[in-house]
């Protein structure tokens, strides 16, 4: 059975696997973590685009793919198109921040955008942010160092930049200039969600993209006759320390893999 590759600069990407598997039981995925050349969110497009083909061409080389879930805010914005272009038999599932369903249920009109540098400075995130103006102010709040903290299991760190990127997200309420949704725009934030909503109201709304991919994923692959009735199954990768990515995936999806490799894209 044909896996699908699923593939993040770290850990960050889990958040979209668990949501494929939930979409998709039967399904045998491979998650590849980039860790050794991370974190892509705050370097520039050649080096990201330079990463996403080599991992899609290992991909494609070791497990012979069926489809290709980019689960990273950045890759998509930076390489996306190119692996398309370069690989146009294979499905190829991206990711973008959220802001048309946070637009479409905001009470108030004002949306932050939590996300990295690298996808708050693409041109498609800009694109994206403009084809909303005049229906909603978002603010972008770029997250330095969250990435890092969260793949290294950093609690006291975590702890600190969530509230720090919170308090500069809002002020948050249902009054009219507050805040009421915040869009979760990197894969790594929904796994520190709990580490969030200590610093907001109840009220307030958290959107990823992690159910939306999974469920066009299963669009495409529907289309292409190509989903599968098998038992599933999952493989883990890294291409930095395979333990880490082992850790990350016991402690935050309490992931059991049914077989591991180590690897040095």
């Amino acid at each position: 059975m044909k896996p699908i590759g699923v593939f993040d600069s770290g850990v960050g990407g889990l958040s979209v696997l668990a949501a494929l598997r939930a979409e998709m039981p039967r399904e045998c995925f491979v998650y590849f973590s980039d860790a050794a050349y991370a974190p892509y969110g705050e370097r520039g497009d050649d080096y990201v685009i330079e990463r996403s083909r080599k991992v899609t061409e290992q991909l494609i080389a070791e497990h012979g793919i069926k489809a290709l879930v980019v689960a990273c805010n950045t890759a998509t914005t930076a390489a996306i198109h190119l692996l398309r272009a370069e690989h146009p038999a294979l499905p190829i599932v991206g990711l973008e921040p959220a802001l048309k369903p946070a637009v479409a249920t905001s009470r108030t009109g004002h949306i932050s955008v939590m996300a990295t540098r690298g996808t708050l400075a693409s041109a498609k995130y800009a694109a994206l942010r403009d084809s909303f103006a005049g229906s909603a102010t978002v603010r972008a709040v770029p997250c330095d160092g969250l990435v890092k903290a969260i793949e290294g299991l950093d609690t006291e760190a975590i702890a600190t930049l969530c509230a720090r990127y919170m308090a500069e997200a809002g002020p948050f309420g249902d009054a009219a200039g507050e805040v009421d949704t915040v869009v979760l725009g990197c894969t790594h934030y929904p796994l520190v969600k709990d580490q969030l909503q200590r610093h907001a109201p109840a009220t307030l709304r958290f959107i990823d993209t992690g159910a939306p991919v999974a469920q066009q994923t299963r669009r495409v692959l529907t289309a292409a006759g190509r989903l599968s009735g098998g038992e599933g199954g999952l493989i883990l990768q890294s291409s930095g320390d395979q333990s880490v990515l082992e850790v990350a995936a016991a402690r935050w999806l309490q992931i059991s893999p049914q077989g591991t490799t180590a690897t040095s894209a």
